[in-house]
């Protein structure tokens, strides 16, 4: 699977390995599946080929989550595994965690994503507090300050006073 997705990588710009599947990568994993979807996130539309889903399922990810004020951000953001071999790219932790919340409720279960929040140890809370201010989905950053105000990840009024996160208005509807 390795050699197929440095191949399509080379082809679709910015398609990186993201959310449960990057996390998984990294050693957070919640329950071992025989045969898990593998989750693609790219910058451009784009429809995986057959020869590469009839060999591993995955499914890929076009949404625009993040408006970079800068490109060095979504590169930093973007690393290569330990184990994996050089070039792959996969999202680092803090950033799969987000990927991962903003399909939380529609292809991840709330209840996985809550259990994958969980594993998640000693985030960067400066890396973490840009993406969050980079991230234009309301739900992805409210879900997150939630769970990490429950869990005690790290100081969510910290973050709030540091940095203008989007977290849309003060009414319910």
């Amino acid at each position: 699977v390795y050699g197929a997705l440095k191949f399509l990588q080379q082809r679709v710009p910015g398609l990186h390995v993201g959310g449960k599947s990057a996390l998984a990568l990294q050693g957070v994993r919640h329950n071992l599946g025989s045969r898990d979807t593998l989750v693609l996130w790219g910058d451009a539309r784009f429809e995986l080929p057959a020869w590469f889903t009839s060999r591993f399922p995955a499914r890929y990810v076009y949404a625009r989550l993040f408006n970079w004020p800068e490109d060095m951000m979504a590169s930093k953001t973007v690393t290569t595994p330990p184990g994996l071999p050089d070039g792959l790219r996969a999202s680092c932790s803090e950033r799969a965690v987000l990927e991962l919340l903003y399909d939380a409720g529609t292809k991840q279960s709330l209840e996985e994503a809550r259990n994958l929040f969980d594993g998640v140890r000693s985030p960067r809370k400066e890396l973490l507090g840009q993406l969050l201010a980079c991230c234009t989905s309301v739900k992805t950053v409210r879900l997150f300050l939630t769970w990490a105000r429950e869990t005690g990840l790290l100081d969510v009024d910290d973050l709030l006073a540091r940095y203008p996160l989007r977290t849309g208005s003060d009414k319910r509807w």
